[in-house]
């Protein structure tokens, strides 16, 4: 009898426990259809090695600033990502992230004196179009004063960095040398090293870290949207970058600044980053990101790259282009471009919204526009202009010869071709620089 009793409560046990593990799979079948519009579920997010921004990770540079008067480099894109408790409903708490921007979040937790703000091309806010004059001011929310690096004050002035102990650096590059963040940078660093000023970046991934391509920047080609001797797509995240200016003495007589870089976790040079945030007004998302090495030289031309579209940026297109695959759009002014080029005229071109993920600079449609053009100038004749190109071109390839190779027909084979020497030199320079795989 005993042993009867013994063996129903051992058979009892373990259809309790198989009950109970079919109710757990049935609650959490049941959460994970609950969180299945979600993004990434807290849980995934938690676990998941995702990529740590240096603004998120607060304990390595607080160190370097409490207790200091700062000032802060910053845009839109200096977020940092705080890990919070939150009750998720009336029984359960839960922990999610919050993003905060940097400086409003240094401002109310840290003894830390923020003095002034520095902000970039597109402004603190990052409203501002390209090329917009960005004004000095106060920031509505917390009242700091806003010192424009961008226009003819490109560079911190000593009477500005007065009563300043530490300049943070926190700003979202795309990794291209057009890109005006990385002059910035140098700006910055030249201005505190004359200063006697550390400069802590808090770095950030390189949506376009996966590559290097372009012509390399001849120096006699030096400008805002170009300063240093690099190819047009250069891999390194901006805080690599900033070792390399200073390690390879671009700042001016040869000042070394006081640098530390914050790294990143979990970050490879081919990790496929996606932005949250846009980094600018006309880079709406990553495909945008993705093909702006390749369309920002049509800057330097009459095509219109969709400014005063949805779409900037992975559009591109002519009043003067010969009418493909029947696309056409229309710039209007819009939030990213008060007065867009070729406004309210209709443009013939491509899209490029579904174009896959890509790996080099693409000249193709440099190469068809400019062909397209010269034929449709041929047969018009005057007034339309003898090149397709502008000035503008020859400061954002960082070489005469890109247009000169275009004009004279050259494949993009060929073209590529004479990249290759240059290349292989930066790149043994780059590897001395680098803190990521």
């Amino acid at each position: 009898m005993i042993l009867f009793r013994f063996k129903n409560t051992y058979f009892f046990s373990v259809i309790l426990m198989l009950l109970l593990l079919i109710s757990c799979a049935n609650k959490q079948t049941s959460k994970s259809s609950e969180n299945k519009n979600d993004t990434i579920s807290k849980e995934i997010q938690l676990e998941q090695p995702i990529i740590i921004v240096g603004a998120d990770r607060i304990s390595e540079y607080i160190p370097f600033i409490k207790n200091k008067n700062i000032a802060i480099v910053a845009n839109q894109t200096s977020v940092i990502n705080v890990l919070e408790r939150r009750r998720v409903d009336n029984s359960t708490m839960g922990s999610a992230m919050t993003q905060y921007h940097l400086v409003d979040y240094l401002n109310a937790n840290y003894n830390i004196k923020i003095k002034k703000v520095f902000s970039p091309e597109h402004g603190f806010r990052g409203d501002a179009d390209a090329g917009e004059k960005v004004t000095d001011g106060r920031d509505v929310k917390t009242g700091l004063e806003i010192v424009s690096l961008y226009g003819k004050n490109k560079k911190p002035t000593q009477e500005q960095l007065e009563g300043v102990d530490t300049v943070v650096f926190d700003i979202q590059d795309v990794g291209v040398r057009f890109y005006t963040y990385i002059s910035t940078l140098h700006y910055v660093m030249e201005a505190c090293a004359e200063a006697n000023i550390p400069v802590i970046v808090l770095d950030r991934p390189n949506p376009n870290g996966h590559y290097i391509d372009g012509p390399m920047l001849e120096i006699e080609h030096k400008s805002f949207v170009g300063m240093h001797p690099v190819p047009v797509v250069y891999g390194m995240t901006i805080g690599e970058y900033a070792q390399m200016i200073n390690g390879e003495n671009w700042l001016e007589n040869n000042l070394k600044c006081d640098l530390t870089v914050i790294p990143l976790k979990n970050y490879k040079h081919d990790s496929k980053v996606h932005l949250t945030i846009k980094p600018s007004p006309n880079l709406p998302n990553d495909t945008s990101i993705n093909l702006y090495p390749s369309l920002c030289f049509f800057e330097g031309t009459n095509v219109s790259v969709g400014r005063g579209t949805e779409l900037q940026f992975q559009i591109v297109g002519s009043p003067l282009f010969s009418k493909k695959d029947n696309f056409s759009f229309t710039p209007k002014p819009n939030f990213g471009s008060k007065f867009p080029k070729n406004q309210d005229r209709v443009c013939y071109g491509y899209d490029l919204t579904e174009n896959k993920r890509l790996s080099t600079i693409d000249l193709s449609w440099l190469l068809t526009f400019n062909k397209d053009y010269t034929s449709f100038k041929n047969a018009q004749g005057y007034p339309y202009k003898a090149t397709l190109f502008n000035s503008f071109f020859t400061k954002l390839a960082g070489t005469k010869k890109l247009q000169q190779q275009i004009e004279q027909g050259l494949s993009e084979e060929e073209i590529r071709k004479s990249w290759e020497s240059d290349l292989d030199v930066f790149k043994k320079i780059r590897e001395k620089y680098l803190i990521y795989d």
